[in-house]
This record gives structure tokens, C-alpha cells and sequence, in this order.
């Protein structure tokens, strides 16, 4: 019998590459819901109209009269993509993350506890265990949450309650703490594509402080793999860290895009640091390899053509969806 998820939030970023692989890996019955919000990709909703396995509904996760249309069935699993995502714009204001972010993920849980979904996967950031030193050894699951913004601090606040759902419910839950994504369909605020479009474009790369600041690259389809592998066979209860084991300074990152474009190295521009700003993320994933069999596929310098000739082809088109 073919399974029916529910896919929240599967017209932002990490959503809509997930929507794509199963769409193209699985047989499923996918219900996508997302409130269609500055950063994602309306045209998603009528993607795949003609396919009888697929169908999107307007939502805000955050109100319940919303999410009670999409609550009209059973499902075998909740996967939970919506989130306010931007730290910038948690640190502007903190509001609309704590709504989306942690009601949001209230309201989900609360479904599945009304049994309306079989069990649920939680996806969450690296950004929740805070900050390392260039010495430190990469985040594993029992690192003890330490945010440092106001997003990673909802997102926290998020895990906490979805543990709390199990120790208290026994409910069937999973978290998963990914490093930092890229790929297609990212919005421009976020760094590689703000790089990435600037230089095309021949206008100046704002880089936060010394650029010093290191992060973990994952390609978004190995991302994708692996919740998939989650899905299938992750152990209720339980948290995975997924990393793609590429260490990258952001200014190394930026000369690598600048290098590759052909573009001049002066577009760079040094700006006043982000308040809060985490020094380095670095994911252990040695536990979702070992249990689950999973391990990153893409090479960060394959990852990083593949995502720069895609919004290359986008500007070239004129076309930023």
C-alpha cells in the first residue's frame, strides 16, 4: 500500500529539493503545505498538477484552522521543512520565528499525538549546539545545545520540544541536525547564492567581519538522501547528525566562486560582523553512517559548479524564482 506523507514547508529551499526526489525515488502520496512566504517558490504548488500522487495546500503551520485542511487524512509520516531560517532577519525580529519555529512545530507534534500521523522527522540545524573553536571537535548528537540567535535559538527551543513529545508521549519522533546547505533553488539572501549572483552580476560581496568564520558545506541532494534514509529506517526517538564534511572559511568559499566566474576579487567587501556571529560549525556524522548507512556523495567542488551554473542559467533568463 503506497505510504502518505506530509511535507511541510516543501516551497522553501530544502523543501522543494526534497518535494523533486521523491517525486522521482518513491511511489509515495505527497501532501506539500507551506504558507508561501517571501522565501519560497510559489510555482511549486502547480509542479506537478497532472500527477494524481501530489497535491499542495496553502498554509501557515503556526495556525491551527490552516493546518486542520491538510489534517483530512492519515499520514505515515510528517516531515517538518517549514522555518524561519535567515539569522539576520531573527535578529531584526525574533517574532515570526518563534510563531513558525516552535508553534508551529507545537501544532505538529499535536497531530501526531491525535493520531493523524504515524510518527514524524523534525529537520533542524547544526546552528542549535552554538559556536566551536577552530580546535574543538565537530558537533556529535550529545553536544549540549548552546544557540547563539534568536533563530538557532527557536529551532532549539523546537528539538527540546520535540524530545519532550517522546520522553513524555512515547511519541514516534526524529530529529535531524544538518550543516550548512546549498544548491538549487536557495534564496538569494543566503550566502553561496548572494555570492554567486553578485559576481555575475559585478557587484559588491559583502563578507562579515575577517571571513574567517567556518562552515560545514553539504550539498542539498545528499541532504535529501538522507532524510529519506531517515524515513525508511531512523529509530524513533532518536537524534542523526548529517554533515557533508567540507570545512570551508567563507572567504575561501567566495574566491573559489570568484575564481571559478572569472570575476575580479576587489567585488569583495569587508563588512561589520553579524552581532551573535558563530565562529565555526562542524557536524560529526559518524552516527547516521554507522547505523543507517549513510555518508555524503557530492564533493563540495562538484556540489559548488552544479549550484553555480544553476543560478548562472536562472540570471541569464532573467528568472530568480
Amino acid at each position: 500500500m503506497t505510504k502518505e506523507i506530509l511535507i511541510t514547508g516543501g516551497a522553501g529551499f530544502i523543501g522543494i529539493n526534497f518535494v523533486y526526489y521523491l517525486m522521482k525515488n518513491a511511489d509515495y502520496q505527497l501532501t506539500n503545505i507551506d504558507a508561501l512566504t517571501y522565501a519560497s517558490h510559489p510555482f511549486i504548488k502547480d509542479e506537478f498538477q497532472e500527477n494524481d500522487r501530489y497535491r499542495f495546500i496553502k498554509c501557515d503551520i503556526s495556525k491551527q484552522q490552516e493546518l486542520d485542511k491538510a489534517l483530512d487524512r492519515s499520514y505515515d509520516a510528517i516531515i517538518n521543512f517549514a522555518a524561519e531560517s535567515h539569522v539576520d532577519r531573527s535578529i531584526e525580529n525574533a517574532a515570526p520565528f518563534i510563531q513558525t519555529n516552535i508553534t508551529g512545530t507545537m501544532n505538529l507534534l499535536n497531530a501526531v499525538l491525535a493520531g493523524k500521523a504515524k510518527k514524524m522527522i523534525q529537520i533542524s540545524t547544526d546552528e542549535v549546539y552554538g559556536t566551536l573553536l577552530r580546535t574543538d571537535k565537530a558537533f556529535t548528537e550529545s553536544t549540549p545545545l548552546s544557540p547563539n540567535n534568536p533563530y538557532s535559538a527557536s529551532k532549539a527551543a523546537a528539538d527540546l520540544l520535540v524530545q519532550s513529545y517522546f520522553n513524555t508521549y512515547q511519541l514516534p519522533v526524529m530529529i535531524t541536525r544538518c550543516s550548512n546547505n546549498y544548491g538549487p533553488f536557495q534564496h538569494l539572501e543566503k550566502f553561496i547564492p548572494k555570492v554567486i549572483t553578485s559576481a555575475l552580476l559585478n557587484k559588491p560581496i559583502p563578507i562579515y567581519g575577517d571571513g574567517q568564520q567556518i562552515r560545514d558545506w553539504l550539498y542539498v541532494e545528499d541532504h535529501c538522501r538522507a532524510i529519506y534514509t531517515v524515513l525508511n529506517n531512523g529509530k524513533a526517538g532518536e537524534v542523526y547528525n548529517i554533515g557533508g564534511g567540507n570545512e570551508q572559511t567563507n572567504l575561501h568559499v567566495v574566491s573559489k566562486i570568484i575564481n571559478y566566474l572569472g570575476a575580479d576579487q576587489s567585488l569583495i567587501r569587508h563588512v561589520e560582523d553579524r552581532l551573535g556571529h558563530d565562529r565555526r560549525y562542524a557536524i560529526n556524522y559518524e552516527k547516521i553512517k554507522r547505523e543507517l548507512n549513510w555518508e555524503p556523495q557530492v564533493l563540495f567542488e562538484d556540489g559548488l559548479l552544479k549550484t553555480i551554473n544553476w543560478y548562472r542559467d536562472k540570471i541569464q533568463r532573467v528568472d530568480y524564482t
